[in-house]
C-alpha cells in the first residue's frame, strides 16, 4: 500500500507511529494521525490550522483526555494500526484514485481524515472552531492542482446536436404505456381552451392510472390526481410553458419528453416509459407541472431516486455499464464520459454477452485500462462533479437503442453497446481495441456466435 504514499505522506503515517509509542498506546489510532498531520504541516495547510488557533500541544491535550494509556504491558515495536485507522488508510487510497493521481498525496489524508464525521479525531477538531466543510472544499482545490491535466481526445464532440422533434415523437409511442398516457392527455387537451400539449395534461394523464407503480410512488411525495387536478385549476396562465416557438408540445414540454427519451436510454430502456416522463419533467425544473410539484413540495431528489430504484433493482446491464463507465471517468480524474469509458462498463459488467465477447478475445479490464490510460493521460476536474457524455458517446448510446428496438427488446443490452461501439469506427473505445489486438469483425461474430448459442 504505502508504495504508492509520497515521501510527505509516508512522514506523516511514520510521524503518527511515533505519536502513538510517545502516548502508551496499544494502536496506532487515527487520533495520533491528527497530531502528525498538524506536526507536519507546511504551506497552505499549516495556514488552514493557524486560521482556526489549532496547534499540536492544544490537540495533543485533549488526545490525552481521551486516550488510555497501557503503560502495563510495555511498548511493542512496531504497533498495531486500529481499525478506524485502516478505513481512514482505505478512504486515503479512494481519494487518490477517484481523483485521477498515480501517488498519495498529504492532502488526501488530511481529506480522508475530516471525512470521517464520527471519528474522535474529527470531534475534536470541530470543539475547537475547525470548520469541517470549508477545509474540505481548500483541500480538494490543493489536490485539484496536483492532478496532471490533459486533452480528452472526444471532448470537441460534446455539444449538443440539433433535436428532431418529430422523431422524438414517434419513439414515444413505442410503449403501450406512454401510448396510453398520451391518449388521455389528448382527451385532456381536448376538454381545456388550449391547443397545444404541456407538461400538466401529460402528467395529469400519468396520475389518472391510480394503479401504476408510478402513481403510488408519486403520491407517497403528497403528488395525487385529486391535489394535482384541484393545484391546476387554480393555474391562471402558461407563461411557464412557453420559451420558444410554439409547436406540438410546448417547448418546454418537448424539451421534458426529449429528456424523457435521453433518460430511457441511460437507464437501460428501449422504450419511453410514463416513469421517465416524470424524470424528465424534474430534469428540466420549468413548467405548469413542475411549478404544481413545487407547491405540493415535493422533493425533487428523493422522488427522482424512488422512481430509479425499482428500475435499478431490475439491474439493467446497459444501466450498471453507464454507472461503471462513470465510475471509470471519476478514476481518471475526469467529468467527461466517452465512448473509451463505455468499453470499461462492458468489461466491468462482466456477466453480459459484451463481456463475454471481449473475453474470449482475452480483453481483460487491465489490459484495457492500461491502452486507455495512455490514450487520455489523467484530467484535473474533481470526482464529485457532474458527469456528462460526449457526443460519440451519446452516438454509441442511440445506435444500441435502435439495434435493441430492431430486435424488438424492451431493454439495451451489452452486446447492443459492444455493437454500438463498432458501428462508430473513429471512436476511442475502437482505438482501444485496435491497440488490444481486436478489430470490429471478430467483435461481430463473437455477438452473432453467443446470441445464437443462448
Amino acid at each position: 500500500m504505502f508504495e504508492k504514499f509520497t515521501e510527505k505522506a509516508i512522514n506523516v503515517v511514520s510521524e503518527s507511529q511515533r505519536q502513538a509509542q510517545e502516548l502508551h498506546s496499544k494502536y496506532v489510532t487515527t487520533e495520533c494521525l491528527l497530531l502528525a498531520l498538524i506536526k507536519e504541516a507546511k504551506g497552505i495547510s499549516l495556514k488552514l490550522f493557524k486560521t482556526y488557533d489549532i496547534d499540536f500541544d492544544k490537540v495533543k491535550s485533549e488526545v490525552l483526555k481521551i486516550l488510555v494509556p497501557d503503560t502495563a504491558s510495555g511498548i511493542k515495536t512496531p504497533l498495531p494500526f486500529s481499525d478506524n485507522y485502516k478505513s481512514i488508510l482505505r478512504t486515503t487510497m479512494d481519494l487518490a484514485g477517484k481523483s485521477g493521481n498515480l501517488t498519495v498525496l498529504y492532502e488526501h489524508l488530511f481529506l480522508a481524515v475530516i471525512s470521517e464525521t464520527n471519528s474522535t479525531a474529527v470531534k475534536i477538531l470541530q470543539d475547537m472552531g475547525f470548520d469541517i466543510p470549508k477545509s474540505k472544499i481548500l483541500l480538494e482545490k490543493l489536490v485539484q492542482k496536483k492532478i496532471k491535466k490533459l486533452y480528452h481526445p472526444e471532448a470537441d464532440d460534446s455539444k449538443e446536436s440539433d433535436v428532431n422533434q418529430a422523431e422524438t415523437t414517434d419513439a414515444l409511442f413505442d410503449s403501450e404505456e406512454s401510448a396510453k398516457v398520451f391518449e388521455r392527455a389528448v382527451a385532456k387537451l381536448s376538454a381545456s381552451n388550449y391547443e397545444i400539449l404541456g407538461t400538466e395534461q401529460i402528467i395529469s394523464s400519468i396520475l389518472e392510472d391510480k394503479n401504476s407503480d408510478l402513481s403510488r410512488i408519486l403520491a407517497q411525495y403528497g403528488v395525487t390526481s385529486e391535489l394535482f387536478d384541484e393545484k391546476l385549476a387554480n393555474i391562471q396562465s402558461r407563461q411557464s410553458e412557453y420559451e420558444g416557438r410554439q409547436i406540438i408540445f410546448t417547448p418546454n414540454a418537448f424539451r421534458v419528453m426529449n429528456l424523457a427519451l435521453e433518460t430511457a436510454k441511460e437507464l437501460g430502456s428501449s422504450v419511453v416509459l410514463p416513469e421517465h416522463m416524470v424524470l424528465g419533467l424534474l430534469k428540466t425544473k420549468k413548467g405548469v407541472a413542475y411549478d404544481i410539484f413545487k407547491e405540493l413540495k415535493v422533493p425533487d431528489n428523493d422522488l427522482a431516486h424512488g422512481i430509479i430504484k425499482p428500475i435499478e433493482k431490475q439491474m439493467p446491464e446497459t444501466l450498471i455499464i453507464l454507472r461503471l463507465a462513470k465510475e471509470e471517468a471519476r478514476r481518471l480524474g475526469r467529468n467527461i464520459v466517452g465512448t473509451e469509458m463505455f468499453l470499461l462498463g462492458i468489461i466491468g459488467q462482466a456477466s453480459g454477452v459484451g463481456a463475454e465477447v471481449l473475453s474470449e478475445l482475452e480483453i481483460n479490464i487491465k489490459d484495457a485500462r492500461t491502452v486507455i490510460e495512455n490514450m487520455i493521460g489523467f484530467g484535473n476536474e474533481y470526482f464529485e462533479k457532474e458527469i456528462v457524455f460526449t457526443k460519440r458517446a451519446k452516438k454509441v448510446l442511440e445506435i444500441a437503442w435502435e439495434l435493441a428496438k430492431k430486435e424488438k427488446k424492451s431493454r439495451i443490452e451489452s452486446a447492443h453497446m459492444l455493437q454500438a461501439l463498432t458501428l462508430v469506427p473513429d471512436c476511442l473505445a475502437m482505438k482501444a481495441l485496435e491497440q488490444l489486438g481486436v478489430d470490429a469483425v471478430e467483435i461481430t461474430q463473437g455477438i452473432k456466435k453467443l446470441t445464437i448459442s443462448n
